[in-house]
């Protein structure tokens, strides 16, 4: 079976000697390039076509948000996985909305930095911080494992009203802000929540979240919030 073939950026060697000390002896990993700014990441990018990058999101050379735009144009084909340490939920929008698809804080264990690259490098959407309580990290050991086969309540149980919710609430807007979004009432809001919960089998606002990447409905490419 072919292995992951990762492209580590960061700019400082001690992070990227980390990652390539927990990546490389992983079965279906390796470290093909690294990179310490934004310059040199593109060219890595170039030439070693790499299935996931992992990108810090505070580069020299313009900047993580800038860099992961000008990859997603020059690599395509490249999976970008952002590992920073920031937290706020702003900065999940506009990696979302620039292209990328992975966003793990620095502070979470190896085993799930090495779960979101085998979780991007299939396509998928891997993110763990809470966007209910920003200081709370979801750790993989914490949590049932999910599988591929583990099923999941269809998008299609709920009005479309209730995708509009469940999409503003994943993307980490309070009930208020969602209700000035919606032109409704915080109590409306509220009970759409409710509802959203009932029919899915969800209750924090992280599960919301996750199951909202799970289902496509936050794509940057359909979904730009400000």
């Amino acid at each position: 079976m072919a292995k992951i073939r990762v492209l580590i950026v960061d700019d400082h060697a001690i992070v990227r000697a980390g990652l390539r000390m927990l990546i490389n002896p992983q079965p279906d990993m390796e470290v093909v390039g690294e990179a310490a700014d934004g310059h040199e990441a593109l060219c890595q990018a170039r030439e070693a076509n790499p299935d996931v990058l992992t990108l810090d999101l505070t580069m020299p050379g313009g900047g993580g948000l800038k860099i992961l735009e000008r990859l997603r144009q020059a690599c395509p084909q490249t999976r970008v996985l952002v590992l920073t340490m920031h937290e706020e939920p702003s900065y999940l929008r506009a990696v979302l909305a620039a292209g990328g698809t992975g966003y793990v804080a620095k502070s979470a264990v190896d085993g799930e930095l090495l779960a979101a690259i085998r979780s991007v490098a299939q396509g998928r959407t891997f993110v763990t911080i809470n966007l209910s309580e920003i200081e709370t990290h979801q750790v993989l050991g914490d949590r049932p494992t999910r599988t591929a086969s583990a099923p999941r309540a269809p998008v299609q149980l709920l009005s479309a009203r209730e995708q509009e919710v469940l999409k503003l609430l994943a993307q980490g807007y309070t009930n208020q802000e969602v209700g000035t979004r919606l032109c409704l009432s915080v109590k409306t809001v509220e009970t759409y929540r409710a509802r959203i919960g009932d029919k899915l089998g969800l209750r924090s606002r992280a599960d919301l979240t996750r199951y909202a990447l799970e289902m496509g409905l936050l794509d940057p490419g359909r979904s730009s919030p400000e």
